[in-house]
């Protein structure tokens, strides 16, 4: 079988990449044809961890391909996935101009029965809204239509493709259905669960899932928040929670919010396809608001450490949204770094990836060498992203370069007990404050 991915974009290149990893062959095709030279050169335009050696292994294999041929692509495929943009409209509401722009486009080249599978998240009625633009374009075209979604963590997706926790299929065609189980026959092998629904259904569930997910989020910020007026920690009552199998321990991390490329587009999104369906989604509002919010909180917190802000050097210790990614789509950092420059401090930053990405967002940022340069001086230290190179620092020597050895830890990274030990003043998210002792 050879299957079709249009657009090369996060959610295309993972899935052609992996498609022929299970031995498909793969063309992936995107109008931009200096994006597609540099893909045949090796050079991959997102960072995500052993994509780039999962392409070159396949591509030198023949099974992957990148071109700008449409018309091939299409007439050689069965299965056409559409995986383009559906950004975020001032609404909220999802921007589906690619997608029918993609899906006109496949369809002026059909010259046979062809599966057209959204993997893009796209609203709740956008399957049945491109059945009839292929449809009206092309006459009397057989062609099946599949929502297939994509539940790919960044920093963790091609694990994610290679053991999903379920596959959503949702069609209406058994043919279609049966086409689509046949490309993912390789999962069969570790049991891996398929979920058989209409297009609605598994258009729903793409935003259902990740809207879940958010709220979690947002509901231990929540008590977080709660923890740091009343004293108690965090970490004990998330713990508690955790153990709880109707809850789940995971997502119960409190910080600075969510960002990146899926929840914050996807809430609202839902948002919008509730009022759609005039339906007022007051747990999802509620969401949105409490991360709109969250991100303000952690101004005080910093300012709470070290005065007034005017004149001082806040050094801060990651930029992208999560740890494994280059992603700054949302990223709180870049609302609470403005928000410190604003009031007066200057900014030193490091990031072990996000860097180059995070100067579109902050080009007028300080941006450091490694950790140590960027705490050089410092009147507080802020850790924004979690990556693991930043949870075993020499904090004696960080200690020793800062101008105030005082820390605000948005990702609760270290111990409160530990570090006053060592000195520092630490405030935390939902963590029990610290302060040095007298004596110390």
């Amino acid at each position: 079988m050879q299957i079709a991915v249009i657009g090369t974009g996060y959610v295309g290149l993972v899935t052609g990449a992996c498609f022929a990893e299970f031995g498909v062959d793969v063309v992936c095709v995107d109008i931009d044809a200096h994006k597609i030279e540099r893909l045949n050169q090796g050079h991959m335009p997102i960072y995500e961890p052993g994509l780039d050696q999962l392409v070159e292994k396949n591509a030198q294999a023949g099974r992957l391909k990148f071109t700008t041929d449409l018309k091939t692509a299409v007439e050689q495929s069965l299965v056409i996935l559409l995986a383009v943009g559906t950004p975020p409209r001032e609404d909220g509401s999802a921007d589906l101009s690619h997608v029918e722009a993609a899906a006109r486009s496949v369809a002026e080249h059909m010259n046979d029965y062809k599966v057209i599978v959204t993997k893009s998240t796209v609203p709740v009625g956008t399957g049945e809204h491109l059945r009839r633009i292929i449809g009206e374009q092309r006459k009397n075209a057989k062609f099946g239509m599949v929502s297939n979604p994509e539940f790919l963590r960044e920093g963790a997706a091609i694990g994610d493709f290679m053991r999903p926790d379920r596959v959503v299929i949702g069609s209406r065609d058994p043919e279609a259905i049966a086409i689509i189980k046949d490309l993912y026959r390789p999962l069969y092998l570790i049991e891996t669960p398929f979920v058989i629904t209409s297009l609605e259904g598994a258009e729903l569930t793409k935003y259902a899932a990740n809207a879940f997910l958010a709220t979690k989020i947002s509901f231990i910020n929540e008590i977080a928040n709660l923890c740091d007026r009343i004293g108690c920690d965090v970490h004990d009552v998330a713990r508690a929670l955790g153990m709880d199998n109707r809850i789940g321990k995971k997502f119960l991390h409190p910080g600075p919010g969510f960002g990146g490329s899926c929840f914050p587009k996807d809430t609202h999104a839902l948002l919008s396809i509730a009022r759609q369906f005039d339906y007022d989604a007051l747990i999802v509002g509620a969401v949105v608001k409490v991360n709109e919010r969250q991100r303000e909180l952690m101004v005080p917190k910093i300012e709470k450490l070290v005065g007034d802000l005017s004149g001082k050097t806040i050094a801060v210790l990651g930029l992208a949204f999560k740890p494994g990614t280059d992603d700054m789509r949302e990223a709180p950092s870049v609302d609470i770094i403005r928000r410190l420059t604003e009031s007066g401090a200057t900014v030193r930053a490091y990031d072990p990836i996000a860097m180059d990405a995070a100067r579109a967002y902050l080009p007028d940022l300080e941006y450091a060498e490694d950790e140590y340069a960027a705490v050089t001086g410092a009147d507080a230290l802020v850790f924004m992203t979690e990556w693991n190179q930043f949870r075993a620092l020499n904090m004696e020597r960080v200690r020793e370069l800062m101008r105030a050895p005082k820390i605000a830890d948005l990702r609760n990274i270290y111990d409160p007990d530990a570090m006053m030990e060592l000195g520092f003043e630490y405030v935390g998210v939902g963590r029990r404050p610290q302060t040095v002792p007298n004596d110390k």
